[in-house]
């Protein structure tokens, strides 16, 4: 067995976007799943929607090496990725001292919302465009610019939890963006009102949207495979 590659804090997150569900093996695909949660593995099954792909798999793990364990299950079970994105979950340096629970929420989520099958993903960055660089703004604009952007959010509290994490270094955007909502239309809206805030109307440079539905693995052999 190889060493843990883990982090010295939170989880890696990995988000595998799939086609082929309709030939591949959903039994081995159940195995692979049942198996990664016994080994102290999230997984969370999704139902897309659209052509983007046909399952998507959100993955959480302390030790890197079990996300690729898992996949290379899910591959090796006929499973073809069309995309992917890595990240980690983190606390951002404007939450530096908030309660420990907080803390080990956004370190440590546990998923899915039992009550939120609406989900999306997406991609994110701050822009560097001259006389528009979010990294030439001193610290204190920053935070009063991401607080504003929080106050928005909280609005949306008991209909989308809202998992943020990082992937400076290790994907394409600085930031991964995970929505659960209770409904559809929460998620429109949620990123419809914060696009207004300073911090996403004037520096947020967004990826694609990937939306579909929380699921289970015996439910997308049903409906999906």
């Amino acid at each position: 067995m190889a060493d843990p590659v883990i982090s010295s804090e939170g989880l890696g997150v990995l988000h595998l976007f799939c086609t082929g569900a309709q030939t591949a093996d959903w039994g081995a695909i159940a195995e692979a799943v049942t198996k990664a949660e016994a080994d102290e593995v999230q997984v969370i099954p999704v139902a897309m929607l659209g052509h983007k792909a046909d399952v998507a798999f959100m993955v959480l793990a302390a030790d890197w090496w079990k996300l690729r364990d898992l996949q290379t299950a899910l591959l090796a079970a006929g499973l073809t990725l069309s995309d992917s994105y890595v990240s980690m979950t983190e606390i951002s340096e404007y939450a530096a001292g908030v309660p420990e629970e907080m803390r080990n929420m956004r370190l440590y989520p546990e998923l899915p919302p039992g009550d939120k099958p609406a989900w999306c993903f997406y991609p994110m960055s701050k822009r560097r465009n001259p006389g528009q660089n979010w990294f030439t703004t001193s610290f204190e604009e920053r935070k009063e610019m991401m607080y504003g952007h929080g106050k928005s959010g909280r609005e949306f509290k008991g209909r989308i939890l809202q998992v943020i994490t990082g992937s400076t270094g290790v994907d394409d955007y600085e930031w991964g963006v995970t929505l659960f909502g209770q409904f559809p239309d929460d998620l429109k809206e949620v990123v419809y009102t914060m696009r207004f805030d300073e911090a996403s109307a004037e520096y947020a440079e967004f990826g694609p949207f990937y939306t579909g539905i929380v699921s289970t693995v015996s439910e997308l052999a049903e409906r999906v495979g």
